[in-house]
């Protein structure tokens, strides 16, 4: 009864993007979209970051440790949006961005004025999916935090992830991830997705990173979930780890 109750609710949610989804058929949507979420996500990130700011200084506290033998961290982040990560990353670290929203860049750079500590080597307009421009086995690190809720498939984001990490290397996540499905949670994560889908950028509130993690090919996943404050809202429930190749 409670998933009939949250499909019904869905349909309602659904209705009221109706114009967006219209706009979207038309082709108009994505193109606008994607020069105003930028500039949503350099308001929110700051917030957010601040909320889990112990947990990503936990997170990144021992990136050195899998640093190459020159003693240099080469590193790698997936959908760097607008730099929120690089206050966590060591000094020198040789930085690689990518991101497949071109109107990020001013962000990005604002970002590494304000963190003069990193090097940045490169930055690539590419989706998670089709990271070809980065050789194999060329990264130390790779690091995603709230990406893989909006990739298309998290299967192939992975398998590239796998590529350009050296034997050794390690991949670094912070995501929200679907509640148990028992829960009031998941109801109103099923409830809000469209909502969630349309003004995230394609974002999904119910996907099950985790299970993608457990499935790919690690030769090590540390992996604890945890709940991002208020807890009442959809995307509280987190996963936060890493995974060594």
């Amino acid at each position: 009864a409670q998933m009939v109750l949250a499909s019904l609710l869905q349909s309602c949610v659904w209705l009221l993007v109706l114009p967006a989804h219209v706009f979207t058929y038309l082709g108009l949507w994505d193109s606008f979209y994607k020069k105003v979420f930028p500039y949503i996500m350099a308001k929110m990130a700051p917030a957010y970051n601040h909320k889990v700011c112990k947990q990503k200084q936990a997170l990144f506290s021992n990136l050195r440790t899998f640093a190459g033998p020159s003693g240099q961290l080469t590193l790698l982040e997936i959908g760097t949006g607008t730099g929120t990560n690089f206050q966590f990353y060591p000094p020198g670290c040789r930085l690689t961005c990518t991101d497949p929203n071109p109107n990020f860049s001013k962000f990005l750079l604002k970002s590494l004025s304000e963190n003069q500590h990193l090097k940045l080597e490169r930055s690539v307009v590419a989706s998670g999916e089709d990271l070809h421009q980065i050789p194999d086995g060329s990264m130390d690190v790779v690091v995603s935090t709230l990406v893989l809720c909006s990739v298309g498939s998290v299967q192939k984001v992975l398998a590239e992830v796998l590529r350009v990490l050296r034997r050794g290397g390690a991949f670094y996540f912070l995501e929200h991830v679907a509640a148990d499905h028992s829960s009031w949670t998941y109801f109103w994560q099923k409830v809000f997705d469209p909502l969630w889908k349309c003004f995230g950028d394609g974002c999904s509130l119910s996907r099950e990173t985790q299970k993608e993690l457990e499935k790919t090919n690690f030769s090590e996943l540390n992996l604890k979930h945890i709940y991002v404050t208020p807890h009442w809202i959809p995307s509280s429930p987190h996963i936060i780890g890493y995974a060594v190749k």
